[in-house]
């Protein structure tokens, strides 16, 4: 990272207003390879990715960060792991807000999804997935982490009461997460 090891530790804290937007991006689970007949779209979480999305959710949760909306890719992957999230925090898996378009999008789909956002949503959880993720957080920070891990999340906020504002460098990463950060995960 360029300016230190920021892995999981909170840089500072923001007091959070309305003149402040809060981006959580959350790569999928560890998802399986073991059908060779299952698309890519269709592949399920392996038994890793089905402990490690509940424990992120649990571990997210106890931050004590609230959440608006959770949106994701199609991706049953993707899904999957937005609906475990969506479990943990109380939220009906009906209101996942689901995008085709997230499926393995580019920087351009991404932040089009971003600025698309309700500005009755002042934090936001995003799933979806690499390369697309990692690049949205270097592009939206400014911070090279390298590579956000399977269900790997970040904090970043951003100033500014609408999501139409959200660009390239905008952003301040606030922390990274990640369930091998936690003794016992792999």
């Amino acid at each position: 990272m360029r300016h230190g090891d920021r892995s999981g530790i909170d840089i500072f804290r923001v007091q959070h207003c309305p003149s402040v937007r809060t981006l959580y991006i959350t790569r999928h689970a560890k998802s399986s390879w073991s059908d060779a007949n299952s698309s890519d779209f269709d592949r399920p979480l392996n038994e890793r990715g089905l402990r490690n999305a509940p424990f992120m959710a649990l571990m997210f949760h106890k931050r004590g960060e609230p959440v608006d909306l959770l949106v994701s890719s199609t991706a049953n992957r993707a899904l999957t792991t937005a609906f475990l999230f969506a479990k943990e925090l109380g939220i009906p898996e009906q209101d996942v807000l689901r995008i085709e378009a997230l499926y393995h999008s580019t920087i351009p789909t991404l932040l089009r999804t971003l600025n698309e956002l309700p500005n009755t949503s002042q934090r936001v959880m995003l799933f979806g997935h690499n390369p697309g993720l990692t690049e949205l957080v270097e592009y939206l920070s400014g911070e090279d982490i390298g590579n956000l891990p399977t269900c790997g999340m970040v904090r970043i906020d951003f100033p500014g009461e609408d999501w139409v504002q959200v660009s390239r460098d905008l952003g301040t990463l606030v922390w990274v997460d990640y369930p091998k950060r936690h003794l016992g995960q792999d």
